[in-house]
């Protein structure tokens, strides 16, 4: 028996006077909410159950099982078990004497129980923490095993990405897919909850997403399939936000859609704009429609992906790191590797060192640097 479960497995039948044979009453227990525990909880020393007039389960049960006397173990004020006794053969009732030697055994005995639950329970509490390691570790397994390997190569552009999760295992994702024509697919999502079901559900997405992205040209296209496919087994308190873009690294042309996830920065001539799409996170419902739209990413342009962790990080005055600071550090800096260095440096200087990081952290940056053929007019994304 552990603190906090039902209370009153019945030990072995105390030697006090041989009691005569009686139904067995192992295993027997006395719910939470039963007066019999509160009565029990405050009784000074054994009580005969014939003495005893409310109602109560537990003591209906026990009178149908043959008991006849009730010793309460109480440790430090705490109800942890009963002895229970059966008639004694000769059927006369338990003497004072009797009641005094059981009283006396209850108090050397309760904190014997005492210590063996406890140990109980602390190695009930070690398996239930090994479990749990074992389950991160299978959950980061998983989720090492569908991030990318390596950044891809594009002439002409350059692409730095950076992931920190906030805790052993992380609910973002990002991926690159090679695609028909020379076309490149570009993921950032994020999966509600952690842990192996959160790892397990972004293996799903990804495993979707890249079948449904080598057959359909169209990301809005992609993400209803996506979406569809995921409905009938999300997990309750579940979803997934995710953006898909279709990136034509000759033409620079991009066209996105998002399903419920942060908007992207796209770096720009005239300033920095975020693009926009409307679109329910995955999982939630069947049969949406995801909004698509394009932009054209000339020589000298660039583009943020980017998860909620950095935007919404606070600092020890809850306030906000925020999407404007974003914007602007965005448009302050070239892009690429220094681009993320600049976020991080500047998130650091925000929350201060004893920043306890409240959600994963993503950042993916794509930027054209120059045009290897010369100009390539803008085309919408296609096979070649």
């Amino acid at each position: 028996m552990t603190r906090g479960q039902t209370l009153g497995r019945a030990t072995r039948r105390a030697a006090v006077s041989p009691p005569a044979p009686q139904p067995n009453a192992q295993g027997f227990e006395i719910a939470p909410d039963d007066p019999l525990r509160t009565f029990l909880a405050t009784s000074a020393g054994p009580v005969e159950i014939d003495t005893l007039e409310f109602a109560s389960p537990a003591l209906d049960a026990l009178r149908r099982l043959g008991v006849a006397l009730i010793v309460p173990l109480v440790s430090q004020g705490e109800l942890i078990g009963v002895l229970n006794l059966g008639h004694r053969r000769s059927q006369r009732g338990y003497s004072r004497d009797d009641q005094k030697l059981l009283d006396d055994l209850a108090a050397h005995a309760a904190p014997a129980v005492r210590v063996a639950q406890l140990v109980r329970q602390q190695a009930s509490e070690a398996r239930a923490r090994e479990r749990i390691a074992q389950e991160l570790r299978v959950a980061q397994l998983i989720q090492q095993q569908f991030l990318p390997k390596r950044l891809p190569a594009l002439a002409g552009w350059q692409v730095a990405a950076y992931y920190r999760p906030a805790r052993e295992v992380g609910g973002d994702f990002y991926d690159f897919i090679d695609l028909p024509g020379g076309l490149v697919g570009l993921v950032i999502g994020d999966v509600t909850d952690k842990g192996v079901p959160a790892a397990l559900v972004m293996a799903t997405t990804h495993s979707i997403l890249r079948g449904e992205a080598a057959r359909l040209v169209s990301p809005g296209e992609v993400l209803a399939r996506v979406n569809d496919h995921l409905v009938p087994d999300m997990p309750a308190n579940m979803f997934v936000t995710c953006l898909y873009a279709v990136l034509d690294p000759r033409s620079g042309m991009l066209r996105y859609a998002n399903a419920g996830h942060s908007l992207p920065y796209a770096r720009t001539r005239s300033g920095v704009v975020e693009l926009r799409a409307k679109g329910m996170p995955l999982g939630l419902m069947s049969g949406m429609d995801y909004e698509e739209h394009e932009t054209f990413l000339a020589p000298g342009d660039g583009l943020l992906l980017h998860s909620d962790g950095l935007a919404e990080a606070h600092n020890p005055s809850k306030e906000m790191f925020g999407c404007p600071r974003m914007a602007r550090l965005v448009g302050g800096s070239p892009g690429g590797q220094p681009l993320i260095d600049s976020l991080l440096r500047e998130l650091g200087h925000f929350t201060t060192p004893a920043w306890d990081q409240e959600d994963d952290i993503t950042l993916v940056t794509m930027d054209r640097t120059l045009n290897v053929s010369g100009w390539t007019p803008p085309r919408r994304p296609g096979p070649a």
